[in-house]
């Protein structure tokens, strides 16, 4: 089964459903993961995308907030979601294909501006949320997996503009890293987008506070396309979509692709 995947934080998706038609139309994933779809379920224009085949969706929202959701032309169930750390929030939905491999797409909390649970409660909020997330992945051992969304974390130093600049800025400090990291290991998951592109700098996010983003180019990698290593090899022609970020009122990250060719 060959099958293309992208992940897109849209920043919502009401806002954007135009941004989404155009990249359905421009690059025609099988599946399209969003992140921060911003509405109920029953407000979602799920409708708009059926000319375009993709009939298929399951999400998870709430108003104004968060909310995420899987667009595909591919069959798809509902697999499921997972409020990790009981905070609440729609941030994770899952999907199963007809081959049985499932889809997680996950939003993680951004965690705020001051990396310190004392004096920002949102920090905290994160590193549960990644606790919980690690935790239930060791107990469940997933298998023909592939985990994609917004992870609102630059785990290496080729993914952020800066390293040493942003050591101490959310989304980039060592604590978080190594919290993915122990997230990585507790699920057997390899990141698909560095195996495929091992070296160099990549991003997937640029701040709206930038007066010239493409100038200045100080992005972060925060979007990931993961999979279970029994399947990770399976994984190739991954790219990030920059452009993306360009376009009218634009979300401020980049959908993030890639492919896969897995035996039935």
């Amino acid at each position: 089964m060959a099958f293309s995947i992208a992940t897109w934080n849209i920043n919502s998706l009401r806002l954007r459903a135009g941004l989404v038609q155009r990249l359905l139309a421009g690059e025609a994933p099988d599946i399209l993961c969003l992140q921060e779809t911003k509405a109920p379920v029953d407000k979602l224009p799920l409708g708009e995308f059926h000319a375009l085949g993709y009939v298929h969706a399951v999400a998870r929202g709430q108003k104004g907030y968060n909310g995420v959701a899987i667009l595909s032309r591919l069959p798809i169930t509902d697999a499921g979601s997972e409020d990790f750390a009981a905070l609440g929030h729609a941030r994770h939905v899952a999907a199963r294909l007809p081959s049985g491999v499932v889809v997680h797409n996950l939003y993680v909390p951004a965690g705020g501006d001051i990396p310190d649970r004392e004096a920002n409660p949102k920090f905290g909020q994160k590193l549960d949320f990644l606790a919980a997330l690690r935790d239930w992945l060791a107990a469940g051992r997933p298998e023909r997996a592939i985990v994609v969304g917004d992870l609102n974390i630059a785990p290496r130093e080729d993914d952020v503009w800066n390293h040493r600049a942003l050591l101490t800025v959310v989304s980039h400090t060592p604590e978080e890293v190594a919290r993915l990291a122990e997230v990585q290991e507790a699920g057997r998951l390899v990141d698909v987008t560095r195996a495929d592109l091992p070296s160099g700098r990549l991003y997937s996010w640029w701040s709206y506070r930038a007066a010239d983003w493409a100038a200045s180019d100080r992005g972060r990698r925060l979007d990931h396309i993961w999979a279970t290593a029994d399947i990770a090899a399976a994984g190739h022609a991954s790219r990030i979509l920059k452009d993306a970020r360009g376009w009218e009122q634009p979300s401020d990250h980049a959908p993030v692709l890639a492919r896969f060719d897995l035996a039935p």
